[in-house]
């Protein structure tokens, strides 16, 4: 078989880099910084990174461009560090922020992205006002002035776009200039009001809590918590003490080797997982042992590293694994990757600071199974690979949402698959998903539910893929297999299909020696590393459907690890009536053995039941009142 020889790292500013020391995370920051040299415009206030396009103005994808790398810059220079070129980025503000200049971004408007730069750049008066606000020509300073105290007027959307005002705020009292403060008690208000308890908050008044409570809700407010003013000393508290609580359960989201779980929207913004560790650092909480927070925020950009993540210039491309349009959102402009850049802030503290002078410690060992009742997650490992079994949670629709936020299970090794072609039922991924048709083209998956329940290792919710069709499925963690059973009621002739996980496929075809293994009830993909298997099984319910198996290439550019790949799948044609079934499913390493057989114990229609009637309503998907 022929070896695909792709160079995995290819372009990436970060490849080779330890992450063992301050001065390798420094330099990755001036290495990522650097490509975006050449990108500037003649007045420096526009930095365009490529040809494709945002829903905003190409004015704001530009300023994203410039301002996106303060999110490293800034600490970095803020701990001594230095950057040759910073020159252009304050040029850039001088410039951008001038009306009378053919360059000037133009103002904040409600619910603006340049709203959203705002906040980068009121990080970098936080923290390095010396560069970013002393560098200025006094016209700079203020026209910058007047375009930040201009953005504190205008409407954030009602989510973490609220802590843009209190981040500008911050900057601006750094510098001394006089503002509106109850403009932002209003927004530390709204923020605070979308506490879950337990250290959680959802994002907006929305079935929400994806990878945004991390690197947005709980990065800003450590950053408020540590540079807020002295006044409001009991909310920074608040801050603080919902950052620890959380901090042990995010964990879970980890795997052993780095990787975060792909979870969620925004997930082009990759390295900004490791931004909750290290805004834990910058604001002195020492929530776990200093080696394990400096060992999650190592191992995470460790991983990322090696990724083929960059253009051949060095820029960070739209996607997370590699370049990788399909699963984008509809914000995503060239220059939005940069977010990423929040991972570094732990650079502005001095080089003896505990976070450094740690010794990084080795994951240690956790509890195999684990229940998250506030983002509707059950959490499993498996040979130090995560895979949490999910439901509750809802997204406005930025694009793919249900891949996002609705699969039955998302995997750190595994990732999910994205939906490419909207009528491609007979050979889309469906990866931990079940869908169904009633022509065999056009699919409908779960993407909102009517119950969302959950229990110490497993999850129920009730859900209708499309109208005269109500589904029940029952997630139960058996590592390192999982059990779906869905009880289905409809009074349709639909088609079904469910999917395992996707496999890595680094050929286009398999060869003679890796053909997909089928039998009656299952379907399994086994690589040189690892294994991919679903297995049909009869619920015990009336109405027991059996299933076809079938291992499926999906389209290329569908799984947000990998670009090609095989995903094993269940087929069933359902008459109206009542349906059951089950399947057992696994994935996971082989690290030279056989993959592991399967449970046999199930349980009764009985117990099914009383986790339906008992389980603890997730807290995400409980939105209050009002």
């Amino acid at each position: 078989m022929m070896k695909d020889l792709t160079n995995q790292a290819m372009g990436n500013p970060m490849a080779g880099n330890s992450f063992a020391t301050r001065a390798d995370a420094q330099q990755a920051v001036v290495d990522l910084t650097a490509p975006l040299l050449e990108a500037f415009s003649p007045g420096c206030a526009r930095v365009t990174l490529g040809a494709t396009g945002a829903h905003f103005h190409a004015a704001a994808a530009d300023l994203e461009g410039l301002v996106r790398p303060f999110w490293g810059l800034a600490p970095l220079l803020a701990g001594g560090g230095r950057f040759y070129g910073i020159e252009k980025f304050v040029d850039g503000l001088n410039n951008g922020a001038d009306p009378a200049h053919p360059e000037y971004w133009g103002p904040v408007t409600d619910r603006d992205q340049r709203m959203v730069e705002s906040a980068a750049i009121g990080y970098a008066l936080a923290l390095a006002p010396d560069v970013f606000w002393d560098g200025l020509s006094p016209r700079g300073r203020d026209c910058l002035r007047d375009w930040l105290l201009n953005s504190l007027h205008q409407t954030p959307a009602p989510n973490n776009w609220n802590f843009f005002h209190v981040l500008v705020s911050l900057g601006l009292r750094r510098v001394g200039i006089d503002h509106d403060l109850t403009i932002i008690e209003g927004n530390l208000d709204r923020l605070e009001g979308w506490d879950m308890g337990n250290g959680w908050y959802r994002d907006g008044s929305s079935r929400q809590a994806d990878h945004y409570i991390p690197f947005a809700m709980h990065f800003y407010g450590l950053i408020y918590a540590q540079y807020g003013p002295e006044g409001d000393g009991a909310r920074r508290e608040r801050f603080r003490e919902r950052a620890r609580r959380f901090a042990p359960q995010i964990a879970h989201w980890y795997a052993a080797d780095g990787a975060a779980l792909p979870y969620g929207r925004s997930l082009t913004y990759r390295f900004a997982h490791a931004g909750f560790w290290g805004t834990l650092a910058l604001a002195g909480e020492e929530v776990l042992p200093w080696g394990d927070i400096r060992g999650f925020w190592a191992r995470n950009l460790r991983w990322w590293s090696d990724k083929p993540i960059c253009d051949p210039r060095g820029t960070l491309s739209i996607g997370y694994g590699y370049p990788q349009l399909s699963m984008s959102e509809r914000y995503n402009s060239p220059g939005s990757p940069y977010w990423a850049m929040k991972a570094f802030a732990p650079l502005a503290l001095a080089a003896d600071h505990p976070f450094w002078a740690a010794e990084e410690a080795a994951p240690k060992e956790r509890p195999q199974v684990v229940s998250l009742p506030e983002p509707g997650m059950v959490k499993f490992e498996d040979r130090g690979d995560v895979t949490v079994l999910a439901g509750g949670q809802r997204s406005p629709t930025f694009g793919r949402t249900a891949e996002k936020y609705n699969k039955f299970a998302y995997s750190t090794r595994y990732g999910f698959s994205v939906e490419t072609e909207g009528r491609a039922f007979r050979n889309g991924p469906f990866d931990n998903m079940l869908a169904f048709s009633e022509e065999g083209d056009l699919a409908m998956v779960r993407c909102r539910e009517s119950m969302a329940r959950i229990g110490p290792d497993w999850l129920y919710s009730a859900w209708s893929p499309m109208p005269e069709v109500a589904v029940e499925t029952w997630l139960l963690a058996r590592p390192p297999w999982h059990l779906r059973i869905h009880r289905i009621s409809s009074a349709r002739h639909v088609q079904t299909v469910e999917g395992g996980f996707a496999l890595r496929r680094d050929d286009p075809t398999p060869g003679p020696a890796l053909q997909p293994e089928l039998t009656d009830r299952m379907a399994r993909m086994v690589t040189a590393q690892d294994a991919s298997c679903i297995i049909d099984v009869a619920a015990p319910f009336p109405g027991v459907t059996r299933r076809a198996p079938r291992v499926v290439m999906p389209e290329p550019n569908t799984n947000v690890l990998v670009p090609r790949s095989w995903v094993p799948q269940l087929t069933a044609t359902l008459v109206p009536g009542e349906a059951c079934f089950g399947a057992w499913v696994y994935a996971g390493r082989l690290e030279g053995q056989a993959p592991p057989e399967a449970p046999m114990a199930m349980p009764s229609a009985d117990d099914l039941a009383a986790m339906r009637a008992g389980g603890e309503v997730i807290r995400v998907w409980d939105l209050p009142a009002g």
